[in-house]
């Protein structure tokens, strides 16, 4: 007997509490529909990532029930639960307005599990005051997520004035030596603040996923 070309983790919400997220990127569109009518069949919600534009459409001309989150790079397969009310239990910080693929990332992620952000652009450390400015709403949130790119500061200036779990993300943003986001990673690595916690280079997903366990066990 063939062995099938996926194995999907369908218990994966009951496991963890976790949508499982189908990689895009390196998927043909015919791997991504099957995939997403597996999960539709077993009435679960689908989540793919970094899906570029033409694929996604490709996609879609199959699925047209497929939603396109443009500047997430991502595509979902059925509805997304309602946020319960009060305020956002996660900010979602970015050094600059070009690190707003993998905050849009991160923040569709949350929102597959019910979890409403807070996000706050362009508040990096080229401008420190505007980051000043936002610190006292900052501080009702119970998880931050800091994303930047070039020598990666933003994360540690904000775990050294705020109490919170901070989740760092690298993006692969800046001149020459910031190598891809490898400058921002190293720097968040060797971070002064004490317990920062960093993800890998533009993984949304990733940071996302963390603030959902912290969030899991602050319940």
């Amino acid at each position: 007997m063939a062995s099938p070309e996926h194995r999907l983790d369908l218990q994966r919400p009951d496991r963890l509490g976790m949508v499982e997220a189908v990689w895009g990127e390196h998927k043909s569109e015919d791997q991504i529909v099957a995939i997403a009518r597996e999960f539709a069949a077993a009435d679960r919600l689908t989540l793919v990532t970094r899906v570029d534009e033409a694929k996604a459409a490709a996609v879609q001309a199959q699925l047209p029930a497929v939603v396109r989150h443009p500047q997430a790079r991502c595509l979902t397969l059925g509805p997304l639960p309602t946020p319960p009310p009060g305020p956002s239990p996660v900010a979602l910080l970015s050094g600059g307005s070009s690190d707003r693929t993998v905050v849009a990332e991160a923040e569709l992620a949350l929102a597959c599990h019910g979890i409403r952000c807070e996000r706050l652009l362009d508040v990096g450390v080229a401008g420190l005051h505007r980051l000043l400015d936002v610190l006292p709403g900052l501080r009702q949130a119970r998880v931050l997520i800091a994303c930047a790119g070039m020598e990666g500061a933003l994360p540690t200036v904000v775990a050294g004035l705020l109490p919170q779990p901070v989740i760092a993300v690298p993006v692969s943003v800046g001149y020459g030596v910031s190598a891809g986001g490898r400058a921002a990673l190293d720097g968040m690595l060797a971070s002064c603040a004490p317990g920062l916690t960093v993800v890998n280079i533009d993984n949304g997903y990733g940071a996302a996923m963390a603030a959902l366990r912290i969030l899991g066990v602050q319940r």
